[in-house]
């Protein structure tokens, strides 16, 4: 009976345990099919409302800063270096003294060449009273004034070598770094410095073929040096096209244009590139959004869109708040030009659209979301971040 007693004991407790079991397995399995049905837990994003609004036409290219006027000065006379008259980096005028080289030689020559032009004149002088009176014949007054002629085309061909012997700036502008010294016997030809003139430069850049109706002679240009200094404004500057080369380049098939800039404050230097905008004479209607919401892949462009979550009757999900809930759709776009913060959407969006803007990379079609505008960076046509 004891026995019987222990079985029935251990049979029951068994049959407890599996029940237990049983309930709990039960449970977690109904919480499974509960969780696929309801789908992953929904994503925190920021939104941001597509807008219609009015950009200017634009071309975008990378330019290359030219100098205006610039020449590599040099002397056209062999000499010795006998004096100096700038430092490196200095402006000078037109016309201002920048290198001598000896002429001790040459200035002899020009005294001898002035005594003899002097006797010459005096000569001829003498000549012209006498043939007057009859007292020389005329193939005398012929000869004296060849020779004052002779002497002062000797004497100006002497003072001309010497002018040859100092080097002045052929424009005002700004000197590169010298490379010559005192003592220094030049070459003709040697290098002596760098001469730029800063006060306006040429920015050239290729656009195109398709782009050459629409970029004539004085069209406007806005050139920007971006990441110069901290303040992107400072080096935003405004000029025109002033050339357009009139054959199209057969590799590329782009057509070359040159843009004249005025330089201030000497912020653009021969050799920089910079960010050049071609600003068109008309104007487009776009749909603009944050740069954010467009999500790149090798498949396309798409972004996120933000709707009400519907069963498959077409009835409104709500949350336990009583708020719909949400669910981003994924959309294909057609991507056009930027402009700051934003981008222009031609193609898959429409005005008054809500996207997703921050997060989207976390998303896929269908996802649940939750929208927190309040934690998400606002964005600007006009962004000047701080330079760290």
């Amino acid at each position: 009976m004891r026995y019987l007693i222990a079985i029935g004991l251990v049979v029951v407790i068994v049959g407890a345990l599996v029940t237990i079991k049983f309930k709990q397995i039960s449970g977690l399995i109904k919480a499974g099919e509960a969780g696929q049905k309801a789908g992953p837990p929904p994503e925190s994003i920021g939104t941001a409302i597509a807008k219609e609004d009015t950009w200017e036409g634009t071309l975008t290219a990378v330019g290359s800063i030219a100098a205006a006027k610039g020449v590599t000065v040099s002397n056209e006379s062999p000499g010795v270096v006998t004096a100096i008259h700038f430092e490196s980096g200095d402006y000078v005028r037109a016309g201002q003294i920048l290198v001598e080289l000896d002429t001790s030689v040459e200035r002899a020559q020009l005294a001898s060449a002035e005594a003899r032009k002097e006797l010459a004149g005096v000569s001829a002088d003498r000549s012209r009273k006498l043939v007057a009176s009859a007292a020389i014949s005329n193939a005398q007054l012929d000869n004296d004034e060849a020779q004052l002629k002779t002497s002062k085309a000797d004497f100006s061909a002497l003072k001309a070598q010497i002018d040859r012997k100092t080097v002045r700036a052929p424009f005002a502008g700004r000197l590169g770094i010298r490379t010559v010294n005192l003592g220094q016997y030049l070459n003709p030809g040697t290098a002596i410095t760098v001469l730029e003139s800063l006060g306006s430069v040429y920015v050239d850049f290729s656009l195109p073929q398709q782009a050459l109706a629409d970029v004539p002679v004085r069209t406007p240009v806005r050139v920007t040096l971006a990441g110069a200094v901290a303040d992107v404004k400072a080096v935003a500057l405004d000029g025109v096209i002033a050339a357009v080369d009139p054959t199209i380049d057969s590799n590329t098939r782009t057509i070359k244009l040159r843009a004249s800039v005025p330089n201030k404050g000497d912020k653009l230097r021969p050799g920089m590139y910079v960010n050049v905008s071609v600003v068109l004479a008309k104007r487009n209607q776009v749909v603009t959004a944050p740069a954010t919401s467009v999500v790149h892949a090798s498949y396309g462009d798409s972004v996120f869109v933000v709707e009400d979550k519907k069963t498959p009757e077409g009835t409104a999900v709500t949350l336990p708040d009583g708020k719909p809930a949400k669910v981003a759709r994924q959309q294909f776009v057609r991507v056009g030009t930027a402009r700051g913060d934003f981008v222009a959407l031609l193609d898959g969006v429409k005005a008054g659209q809500e996207l997703v803007n921050s997060g989207a990379f976390k998303l896929r079609n269908g996802s649940g979301v939750i929208i927190r505008n309040d934690i998400a960076a606002t964005p600007s046509l006009n962004p000047t971040p701080d330079n760290h």
